[in-house]
């Protein structure tokens, strides 16, 4: 087993649920695709319900990003969204619990929504734990800091059970952790950002978000073109649509279809497509994923037509709890 990688959270911007009267519409819907295929008994629901996706059924999640990486040896968590309230929920079934646990987080940078969840993060109020902030800014520290202090949160910083290290990594440099090798390279995000490039047993994971994808040359990427080179997944943010794209200059996401452009140059293997808006429904998230399928499906067409071989990448649009083994890709 090599890199695994789960994800808490891929919503964008703040944490976003469907209202109660859009379930409501969402499982009419489902109940009506129930017997259109021609299903009539309770006995067949489970056979219903493995011909569809979790998103149809569930939506893609309400959480903001928070990624958990490990393998065998060692565990990162790449940003604190809201989806990191349950993750750590799940490591106080662990050491974590009893004060044995050596917990490192690695920030891409200090918007809300990417660290909006670090209050709730349960093992930060367990003596004994170890927890390692990482990031590129400077000012680390005090943005964690602020999360922990009244009027934003009852429990102040200084009185956090846990013992808080902070770590200001060096642009483009790797470091290790365990078996891991963590390298930050600069998104295109007009606060900085810096994404990772994560590396086990010659598997590679690219962690792209919040990225608009302004630099679309190699030349233009320059120094920071290895994120995408080599690499077997790519987490990268689909927050609009190519019209969206072109009125949210400089917001600081982008679209799929400038992820798959950048695979299909690349040769990267698989992308996982997130940053979900958070006025986005399930069924417009299922629209985006079937413009993108048309878009794909043009591009590799249109190669074809001119003899030029592009490679095969996969992709889907990820949703919260899913869990990816890079061995198994």
């Amino acid at each position: 087993m090599s890199l695994r990688v789960k994800y808490w959270g891929v919503r964008g911007s703040l944490p976003s649920s469907p209202t109660p009267e859009q379930w409501v519409t969402d499982f009419e819907g489902l109940l009506r695709q129930f017997f259109k295929l021609g299903y009539k008994d309770a006995t067949e629901i489970k056979d219903f319900l493995q011909h569809h996706s979790v998103p149809q059924i569930g939506g893609f999640g309400t959480a903001t990003t928070s990624v958990e990486v490990s393998t065998p040896q060692a565990q990162i968590i790449i940003d604190g969204g809201s989806g990191i309230r349950n993750l750590g929920e799940e490591m106080m079934k662990g050491p974590a619990a009893k004060g044995k646990a050596i917990i490192h987080i690695f920030l891409t940078h200090f918007h809300w929504d990417h660290l909006l969840g670090l209050p709730f993060f349960a093992p930060h109020f367990v003596k004994g734990n170890q927890i390692h902030y990482y990031a590129i800014q400077p000012e680390l520290k005090d943005m964690i800091k602020v999360k922990f202090s009244k009027p934003f949160f009852p429990v102040p910083f200084e009185q956090l059970s846990a013992h808080l290290e902070f770590h200001q990594l060096e642009p483009r440099k790797p470091i290790m952790i365990g078996d891991m090798k963590i390298t930050p390279y600069q998104l295109d995000h007009p606060d900085p950002c810096w994404g990772y490039r994560i590396e086990n047993e010659g598997k590679v994971y690219a962690h792209c978000v919040d990225t608009e994808g302004t630099r679309t040359s190699r030349e233009a990427l320059g120094p920071d073109l290895p994120l995408y080179q080599g690499v077997d997944l790519m987490y990268y943010d689909a927050q609009y649509t190519l019209p969206e794209l072109a009125e949210k200059a400089n917001w600081g996401h982008s679209a799929a279809q400038l992820g798959l452009d950048l695979a299909l140059r690349e040769g990267i293997r698989h992308v996982l497509f997130a940053h979900h808006d958070p006025g986005a429904t399930t069924s417009q998230i299922l629209e985006l994923k079937a413009q993108t399928r048309e878009y794909y499906d043009w591009k590799i067409k249109t190669a074809s037509a001119n003899n030029i071989q592009l490679p095969q990448v996969k992709w889907r649009y990820a949703h919260e709890g899913l869990t990816i083994d890079l061995v198994n890709l």
